[in-house]
């Protein structure tokens, strides 16, 4: 991950809609901890979260998660909300994601999205406080341009981002242009997030006949993989780029895991690239 050595699993867990969506759902919590610990069981030991998922009840549902497993083998990331980032809000929201989360640290602690009103400087200083205090152990900024990037990096002076999280998948590429070129160049770790686009990859496998959906099942027979595998292994093909995808059942979280420890050739990466 980035310039730190650190390893990280190339296929994480996302939380987003576990727990709820902006509000706390607490219809399905064993169904959701157990998925939890499977995905940590497969090998996806980065589960990332946030504060606004589910009210702060995803948060809860991996604290309670986790606790099966040895703290230091599971790398936790999770978001300060964009309404949060006043200095002394940055660092009760962290206060309070530690809580629910029941741990002394956060492995990656993101800017959610860059706010239109608070200044990044005031953000960025109460995350280097964090950092300094041992609350978490990484910065990462998500949904932000290299142009805002780079600002935020300008003021920090002990530490420094080492992930960019945003959107990316075979149905939305648009971070090519602009955040992947700008993370290669200064070894920063890209976590995409929707890596499946949200279910519309499920939904065109159902076209067949269409050429680029074609494709990327005659590439599943070739590697003894499924589509979906193909297609999260086009997203980690760098070794920069990792990704998230959210999964609940055991058959989705064993499909996602089975996206990582091989890879693509160049020809049939560049081929995916170029046909989508």
């Amino acid at each position: 991950m980035g310039r730190t050595g650190e390893k990280i699993a190339a296929i994480g867990l996302g939380t987003w809609l576990i727990g709820g969506g902006s509000s706390p759902d607490y219809s399905m919590d064993m169904e959701a901890i157990e998925a939890i610990r499977y995905a940590i069981e497969l090998g996806m030991t980065h589960i990332d979260t946030a504060e606004m998922y589910g009210g702060g009840h995803a948060e809860e549902l991996v604290g309670e998660a986790i606790k099966s497993f040895k703290r230091d083998e599971i790398f936790i990331a999770s978001k300060v909300w964009h309404t949060n980032l006043r200095y002394d809000d940055v660092l009760r929201a962290c206060e309070r994601s530690l809580r629910r989360i029941q741990t002394s640290y956060i492995d990656l602690y993101y800017i959610h999205w860059p706010s239109d009103v608070i200044p990044l400087s005031e953000t960025m200083k109460a995350m280097e406080r964090l950092y300094k205090d041992g609350k978490i152990r990484y910065i990462g900024l998500s949904n932000f341009s290299p142009t805002q990037i780079e600002e935020a990096r300008s003021y920090l002076s002990t530490t420094d981002v080492v992930a960019i999280q945003a959107e990316y998948s075979l149905y939305n590429r648009k971070i090519e242009g602009d955040v992947i070129p700008y993370c290669f160049r200064n070894n920063l770790t890209v976590v995409a997030y929707s890596p499946l686009a949200r279910g519309a990859l499920l939904a065109d496998l159902r076209k067949p006949m269409e050429r680029r959906v074609k494709l990327l099942m005659e590439l599943a027979e070739k590697y003894s993989k499924t589509p979906v595998q193909i297609a999260l292994n086009w997203v980690i093909w760098h070794d920069q780029v990792i990704a998230i995808p959210k999964a609940l059942q055991r058959q989705h979280l064993e499909e996602n895991a089975g996206a990582a420890g091989w890879k693509l050739t160049k020809e049939d990466y560049d081929l995916i690239s170029k046909t989508w």
